[in-house]
């Protein structure tokens, strides 16, 4: 019997309004902490907790791709329009179901944990994916305390320390 090595992807998803230096950072702390084979961008159209995004998708992914040009396992994907839907838990299935062989970890700052509950279909998410949260300065303490921090299995999140980058999409577009 052949042992295969289990491939492991490391998701993050996001409007990227913009793509900045943080979002790199989680992605190679992931890489490094999970070793991970790689880690898969999803730029969405439109976070439906947020107003209208600042940027286009399209720039945001042409951004995206440029910050990740010498990036050797960090790569944007499109799959959003493919599975028509901007559900997190849809595209996570729709990922799972395409690498059955894989395992799949969704990564996400500690300021999405804190709102987690609120996703559609977020109690699902570790059924396809195991859920990786990252400190971020101002939010780790709310992450910890949060709703979906208390409802989850232990089993199904984990919370990576590091340093904390205090940067934001936000922060950037209010420059």
């Amino acid at each position: 019997m052949v042992n295969k090595k289990l491939n492991k992807i490391g998701i993050l998803g996001g409007s990227f309004d913009p793509p900045h230096a943080g979002h790199v950072y989680i992605s190679k702390l992931a890489l490094k902490k999970l070793k991970l084979n790689e880690v898969l961008w999803f730029v969405t159209k439109q976070n439906p907790l947020k107003k209208k995004a600042y940027l286009s998708k399209n720039l945001r992914i042409k951004l995206s791709r440029n910050i990740l040009k010498n990036e050797k396992k960090i790569f944007v994907k499109l799959l959003n329009d493919k599975i028509n839907s901007e559900n997190t838990f849809n595209l996570l299935k729709n990922l799972k179901n395409k690498n059955k062989n894989s395992k799949l970890y969704f990564l996400m700052g500690a300021d999405n944990m804190i709102k987690l509950h609120k996703w559609e279909k977020w109690k699902k998410i570790p059924s396809v994916a195991k859920i990786v949260v990252f400190a971020r300065s101002n939010y780790s303490t709310l992450a910890l305390k949060s709703v979906a921090a208390k409802r989850l299995q232990k089993e199904d999140w984990l919370y990576i320390s590091g340093n904390k980058i205090n940067i934001s999409s936000s922060l950037i577009r209010n420059f």
